[in-house]
């Protein structure tokens, strides 16, 4: 058996991500010991009641004697989360998160964490729409990518706990790349928070036609307005502060996109089917591209009636 990345980890927010580490970590053996703290009274009881490790009643309590501490807090969260946990933090733990944002955050977290803890941002590119420890199962991590965002240092003991810190995400069944922050917040503004910020939208131009098609929307619902929908059900906490604190890359995406949307509504305007078609089939071949690097499967769900992952 192998044996545990850290004797001990604590988790500090304890929603979707924090219990599924909380689970991942104890079936996988990568924690001997797991701690857990939130700060909304009625989650630490439910947590408890799940038993995800041992729920405490402060943040400094959970951090006490830890080897790793993670913060699984909203981003706009971070900074004052590591402000007020730095005095709890032992001499050589490791200091990681899994915010949706990095290069905002960062200059927070360093300005705040001790010198004699290493500062390793991270995240987790897992999820699913649904929130709360309820949320949480331990299979959440496996084959998904983990990015590490180490600092630009060079020290021989800090290459050895972001190692550390890799091969802990592995033990979950993760996939670790190690990625500048800046690039990480760039990557993610198309691949994530655009694809959300559509659908929070388009499910609110939804809801204003609602009067207009008397029902029929919500009725009829296809598999593409469904699945907006399930995006657009994210915790609303989170993706307020992804947007802020990403606001540079979402909104230079968001420009991008906004052109090419513009182009394909001027085709539909003159006819242009050629152009729509050209769109379409590049559209469809990165799709597949998707489908051949393991991202997701080609099995048909437009009607889908499937049970939770969880």
């Amino acid at each position: 058996m192998t044996a545990p990345i850290f004797d001990q980890i604590a988790v500090i927010g304890i929603g979707l991500i924090g219990s599924s580490i909380a689970l991942a970590a104890r079936e996988s053996g990568a924690a001997r010991k797991v701690s857990l703290f939130d700060r909304d009274a009625d989650v630490r009881k439910r947590a408890k009641k799940l038993r995800l490790g041992e729920v405490c009643d402060t943040a400094e309590a959970a951090c006490d004697g830890a080897d790793c501490v993670i913060l699984c807090v909203p981003v706009g969260a971070i900074g004052e989360t590591t402000k007020q946990l730095a005095p709890a933090l032992k001499a050589g733990a490791i200091l990681t998160d899994v915010g949706s944002v990095k290069e905002s955050v960062l200059g927070e977290m360093q300005a705040h964490c001790p010198d004699k803890v290493f500062l390793i941002p991270g995240h987790p590119i897992a999820g699913t729409e649904k929130s709360g420890p309820e949320a949480g199962f331990p299979s959440l991590f496996r084959e998904a990518w983990h990015i590490l965002t180490p600092l630009p240092q060079r020290e021989e003991d800090y290459n050895s706990a972001v190692d550390r810190l890799a091969g802990f995400w592995e033990m979950l069944g993760a996939k670790v790349e190690i990625m500048d922050a800046g690039r990480h917040d760039r990557v993610l503004a198309i691949t994530s928070h655009l694809p959300h910020l559509i659908a929070f939208n388009i499910v609110s131009t939804a809801y204003d036609m609602e009067s207009v098609g008397e029902g029929e929307v919500v009725k009829y619902s296809a598999g593409g307005f469904r699945d907006f929908t399930r995006i657009a059900a994210s915790d609303p906490t989170m993706w307020r502060d992804v947007f802020l604190n990403n606001r540079a890359a979402v909104l230079e995406t968001l420009g991008r996109f906004t052109e090419d949307l513009a182009a394909l509504q001027r085709a539909i305007r003159w006819g242009d089917g050629d152009m729509l078609m050209k769109e379409f089939e590049r559209a469809r071949g990165i799709r597949k591209a998707i489908l051949d690097a393991g991202q997701d499967t080609s099995e048909t769900n437009f009607g889908r009636n499937t049970k939770d992952k969880n």
